[in-house]
């Protein structure tokens, strides 16, 4: 495998960590997706409203951004995974077990969205290296969207 890595077609080598990095996002995301409806419906409190609501909204992000990523990778070529055991091999991100309060929810969350916003982060250089500058402005926007979340979060907890 290293001497592949040192052959002349580094845009093939660029590509095929590229899509393995963007299957692993669209993994996460449909994780992030499952624990956010978990954590809509089961969360708890004083803050249950603003929680209940925050969690709806960030789910149907999560869900516009993991098709995005989705058809980008289907775009360049890519096969992006697309079955529930699939995503749980491929995902960093773990499932919601539960039994979380509203407060572990959301640090969580911010551990999350720390994970994605990496994985973005690594894609976009990825991307950069492919001279992939389509996929490289989606997953700077989407870092940007993240980051926002993560800041807002953090706010929350306080």
């Amino acid at each position: 495998m290293m001497a592949k890595a040192n052959t002349k077609s580094t845009g093939n080598a660029n590509k095929t960590s590229l899509e393995q990095v963007l299957n692993e996002q669209v993994a996460n995301l449909n994780v992030l997706y499952v624990k956010l409806h978990n954590y809509h419906w089961y969360v708890k409190g004083s803050n249950f409203y603003s929680l209940h609501s925050k969690f709806e909204e960030l789910y149907n992000e999560v869900t516009a951004q993991m098709d995005a990523v989705a058809e980008r990778l289907l775009t360049i070529k890519g096969n992006p995974s697309a079955t529930i055991k699939e995503y749980l091999e491929i995902a960093t991100i773990q499932e919601a077990t539960g039994t979380e309060d509203a407060n572990t929810m959301v640090q969580n969350l911010i551990e999350d969205f720390a994970t994605l916003s990496e994985s973005y982060q690594e894609g976009m250089d990825l991307a950069d290296q492919a001279e992939d500058d389509v996929t490289a402005d989606l997953l700077t926007g989407f870092k940007g969207d993240i980051e926002k979340h993560m800041w807002m979060l953090r706010s929350y907890l306080g």
